[in-house]
């Protein structure tokens, strides 16, 4: 299987009966450091600029320039929409006794869910961890591929996070006693490149 095209693999969990209480919570989202005030200082600077040097151009009698540089805001700002679109993704995984769910939802809005039985499930992350680096999901012979947009830190640091809680999922359905102090608070930890 490609992995950088993972499909859905839906394996049993044992999903039976009351909801089994969340060891693990995380919302995976993609940074955009550019907030809204910043886009428009951007884009007013451009706008000012290409406007002034454009029609400085205009009388010069060059016209066509003025026309570049309409193009050139009209490309700045598609390319500023597009990266800010791409930035609603989102990508949960929540962690029980009974499964791990990976839920990617896309920018326009499509949702795609991912089912493993936390026994059988290893995550894997590529040594040494460097911009390229993949925090693999494999169970059962498939791959799926977990927050390519994350700094290689922020990598490390979740992968460690999943690793303990697989394992507090394995001594839960294995029926280990828990003690209060490894239960999880079943909060959302957000991930943010």
């Amino acid at each position: 299987m490609d992995p950088s095209t993972p499909r859905p693999s839906i394996e049993p969990g044992g999903g039976e009966g009351p909801e089994a209480p969340v060891i693990f919570d995380a919302v995976l989202a993609p940074n955009r450091s550019l907030g809204r005030a910043g886009f428009v200082a951007v884009m007013a600077g451009v706008i000012v600029v290409s406007v002034g040097l454009g029609t400085y151009f205009l009388l010069q009698g060059a016209w066509p320039v003025f026309g570049f540089f309409g193009l050139d805001i009209a490309l700045l700002y598609l390319a500023f929409r597009l990266s800010y679109r791409s930035g609603r993704l989102r990508e949960t995984i929540r962690v029980t006794a009974d499964e791990v769910v990976v839920r990617r939802i896309a920018p326009n809005g499509r949702t795609t869910e991912w089912r493993f039985n936390p026994y059988w499930l290893r995550v894997a992350l590529d040594e040494p961890v460097e911009h390229e680096s993949q925090i693999r999901f494999t169970s059962h012979g498939r791959s799926l591929i977990v927050g390519p947009f994350l700094a290689p830190e922020e990598r490390a640091s979740l992968v460690k996070a999943l690793r303990e809680a697989l394992g507090e999922a394995n001594r839960r359905y294995a029926g280990a006693p828990i003690q209060e102090e490894e239960v999880g608070t079943g909060q959302p930890v957000t991930w943010r490149s």
